[in-house]
Order: C-alpha cells, then sequence, then structure tokens
C-alpha cells in the first residue's frame, strides 16, 4: 500500500470545467437523456422488500423508482416513491394486512401494465418528443425496452431531464380507468 501526500488547498481559486460544455436543449437527441443499462447498473428491489423500510431507502438515497424483480430475478414490475404514499399504506392496513407485512410487490405496478419506448425509436427522436410524449401519458418515468433483444434497455425520467434543462417540467399523471371507475361509483 502507498500512502499519498495531502496539499493545502487555500492558494487554489478556480475550478476545473468540461472544454465543451454540451448543454441539453429541446432538440438534442432523445439519447442523451437515456439511461442505458448496458452502461449505468439498474436501480432494482426484491418484490418481496418491506415496503416501509423501500420507502425509507428510496427517500434517503434521492431515488424515485425502481425496478421489481420477483423471486428468479425476472423483471416484475416497478415501485415509485409516489405509489408508497402514507394515503395507500394505510388503505392496504384497512383492508387488514399489517403495516410491518407490506413488500413492494403490493405497491408495485405490474409489468402488465406499464408502457415503454422502443430503444430504436428513442434513437431517431428528441429531448421535445419525450417530454410531450410523457406529458400526453402523464409519466415520470418510462422505461425503455430493446425489441430485438426482448430486454428493458434503460429508463427516461422527467427529474432527469429537468434537472439537465434546468428547466421545472410539472407532468401530472394522467387517472387511469380504475381510477376514473371508482370517482364515478362513489
Amino acid at each position: 500500500m502507498h500512502v499519498l501526500p495531502l496539499f493545502k488547498t487555500e492558494n487554489v481559486d478556480k475550478l476545473a470545467w468540461p472544454a465543451a460544455q454540451n448543454r441539453l436543449t429541446l432538440q438534442s437527441p432523445a439519447s442523451a437523456v437515456f439511461t442505458d443499462f448496458k452502461e449505468h447498473v439498474p436501480l432494482v428491489i426484491d418484490y418481496d422488500a418491506k415496503a416501509t423500510e423501500l420507502e425509507h431507502l428510496m427517500k434517503q438515497s434521492h431515488v424515485k423508482m425502481k425496478i421489481v424483480l420477483d423471486k428468479n430475478d425476472q423483471f416484475a414490475g416497478i415501485v415509485t416513491l409516489a405509489d408508497l404514499t402514507e394515503q395507500r399504506i394505510m388503505q392496504k392496513v384497512a383492508l387488514g394486512t399489517s403495516r410491518s407485512d407490506l413488500i413492494a410487490a403490493d405497491f408495485m405496478q405490474p409489468k402488465s401494465a406499464l408502457q415503454s419506448f422502443d430503444y430504436e425509436q428513442i434513437q431517431q427522436a428528441t429531448v421535445e418528443d419525450i417530454i410531450e410524449t410523457l406529458k400526453d401519458n402523464g409519466q415520470q418515468h418510462c422505461l425503455v425496452i430493446d425489441r430485438k433483444e426482448h430486454v428493458i434497455r434503460g429508463i427516461i425520467s422527467v427529474s432527469d431531464i429537468a434537472r439537465e434543462l434546468r428547466l421545472p417540467l410539472d407532468i401530472q399523471a394522467q387517472p387511469s380507468f380504475s381510477a376514473l371507475s371508482s370517482v364515478i361509483a362513489a
């Protein structure tokens, strides 16, 4: 092992910056806001992870979505911080499940209910195309699938786009048919 010397920073005044700052614009390629799982490890959680621990973990690590894996480590769905609200937890408790017994699978959006972008299509799209599609569908996150390889290739996140554009993006969730039905029935 080699011990490195430490130096004083009192005489240093400037920061190093990239030579060319490629600032994201609405006309930038959509691939600029795509988190590719071939380059970045996906954020996953087991379907049976305790919901209360998951909520705490997500808040602590500033993560708003995790991919849920089933007992065979296969893609089962996603769970978002918005899925783990106190109101939703209390609804499950009111139905008879102990708070400590609630798991990620109780709150996840199953893969059968999810929509995704096609990897090849985002190669031809702009950031603006992505934003408009997400707005039209009320989605904060959208998976990207590689239909040729039959895999979840990555994800696109509204919060990542907003951070890169340095603009607030307000994407409201569109009510589902079941949510509208429950309001009408009430």
